[in-house]
């Protein structure tokens, strides 16, 4: 198992080499890679040989080669379900976002309590009443829970996913979760996330 940074930054080295490939550059140097994501050389070289791969002193990296090294590690194997809870601009985002893309991650089902958004088709998803969740993640055998919905209600529906046997949930409420170790929790928290920028910014204008 590869650890978590190594993944996220394998994430960011794809989607960038996949723009390098639609400029029909056929290779790539470590220092270039690691300079369009502000990291150092010497960490993209230990990513890749992490992976298994190897490129050559003379061209650097083959750019198929490594998308396609970086596809098996990240997409091998067989299809992941997800469902989103909450079809606010954010659940529609994400769900535009995923059904734009080739992955395999799929999703098959949203959620809601909201009457004006259940039983519709939202970003090419159905929609469905909040009560289906266990029925509907077993029937469509998803692992994976993305959540965009009020943080009050954000551990109560937390623990009927887990209990329906969801094994992934991407956070996008402002609280913390509370999950077995069998579940892997993924917080993102645009309020620090906004904070953080706004500090160094001000830094960057004091200096």
């Amino acid at each position: 198992m590869l650890p978590e940074k190594t993944i996220e930054r394998l994430s960011m080295y794809r989607r960038v080499l996949q723009t390098y490939q639609d400029n029909q550059s056929e290779f790539i140097y470590s220092h270039e890679l690691a300079s369009l994501l502000h990291l150092t050389p010497v960490q993209v070289r230990r990513d890749i040989m992490l992976i298994g791969y190897t490129g050559t002193q003379r061209k650097g990296y083959s750019v198929r080669e490594l998308i396609e090294k970086i596809s098996q590690i990240l997409d091998g194997g067989a299809q992941i379900n997800a469902v989103v809870i909450g079809m606010g601009h954010l659940g529609k985002a994400i769900t535009n976002y995923f059904n734009s893309k080739r992955s395999k991650i799929e999703i098959v089902a949203a959620f809601e309590n909201d009457s004006t958004k259940i039983n519709r088709i939202i970003s090419g998803i159905k929609s469905y009443h909040i009560d289906n969740l266990e029925m509907l993640i077993e029937k469509n055998h998803a692992t994976i829970a993305i959540l965009s919905l009020s943080p009050r209600e954000a551990q109560e529906i937390t623990d009927r996913l887990v209990f329906a046997g969801i094994k992934g949930i991407l956070n996008f409420t402002s609280i913390p979760l509370n999950v077995p170790e069998d579940v892997y929790l993924e917080n993102y928290d645009m309020v620090t996330s906004m904070e953080k920028v706004a500090y160094f910014v001000k830094e960057k204008i004091k200096k």
